[in-house]
């Protein structure tokens, strides 16, 4: 196997994996650094959705009990039964949506400036959530994902469905859309992380299948490279996000997110940067 196309793939899950549980967009990081490393064409983007698997494998194992007890309590628990129908429920927009409109989104929007674009007016957002936040906060009614009704979850997965936009970021748009909707900020964070378990299942496995044609076993040295190092990034990321949201908001990253966008179509209007398409 080729050294410089394994290291590009370890670099690519390393990006994955510390980006998809925060509010900065995985696929926007992606994207830009699949063009910073030329990384690009229609098998990299499978790549790119396929090693979201990694970072979901490292969910299911934080969450392993809690899933476990759920699982196991479907057949007599009402709350295990609450919980899994309340993660159907907020997966099924974006998954809808996506189906319907992924091939436009692809061609429009997988580009490194619509990218920046929508990294700013995402920063923007949270910060005016988190000021809103300060000045009016708004009642939390939820305090654990064990009391989210249905109705709250479907307006989570409204929510995640703005996600589709490259740069939105789906752990954005579900965490803040959950504070806004009256979720706490852990509720709405691990709301956020099992979410991700059925839409990023459900992206990797349809791109798989659906671009099986482009792929070959050659391929899966690369794919398992990107696959594990987006796990173990990934559950370093979400063992230490859970422990920065007891006691911070995500003013930081609405900051990160603008400035980033910034110099994003800064470089590529000045002709700094040449960013691919």
């Amino acid at each position: 196997m080729d050294i410089v196309l394994a290291l590009k793939a370890l670099i690519m899950g390393l990006v994955e994996g510390f980006t998809e549980f925060l509010p900065i967009s995985s696929t926007g990081h992606l994207i830009l650094a699949g063009s910073l490393l030329n990384f690009t064409g229609e098998k990299v983007k499978v790549f790119e959705i396929a090693i979201q698997g990694g970072a979901m494998l490292s969910v299911i194992w934080e969450y392993r009990v809690k899933i476990g007890n759920v699982l196991a309590g479907l057949g007599h628990d009402p709350k295990a039964r609450r919980i899994m129908l309340n993660v159907i429920i907020g997966f099924l927009p974006a998954a809808i949506l996506g189906f319907c409109f992924n091939g436009m989104i692809k061609e429009s929007l997988f580009a490194p400036v619509p990218v920046a674009t929508a990294f700013i007016v995402g920063g923007f957002i949270i910060l005016w959530v988190e000021r809103r936040a300060r000045v009016n906060p708004v009642s939390v009614r939820v305090q654990s994902v064990d009391d989210m009704t249905h109705l709250d979850a479907l307006k989570v997965g409204c929510a995640q469905a703005f996600a589709l936009i490259p740069g939105t970021s789906r752990s954005g748009a579900t965490i803040i859309g959950g504070m806004m909707l009256g979720l706490s900020r852990k509720a709405a964070t691990e709301f956020s992380f099992f979410l991700a378990i059925p839409t990023l299942l459900g992206a990797t496995f349809y791109s798989l299948y659906k671009e099986r044609a482009l792929l070959s076993a050659a391929d899966l040295p690369l794919f398992g490279i990107g696959t594990i190092s987006a796990f173990v990034s990934a559950f370093l990321c979400v063992r230490w996000l859970l422990r920065y949201i007891s006691s911070h908001d995500f003013t930081i990253f609405a900051w990160y997110r603008i400035v980033f966008g910034l110099v994003v179509i800064a470089t590529a209007y000045t002709g700094t940067v040449t960013w691919a398409e």
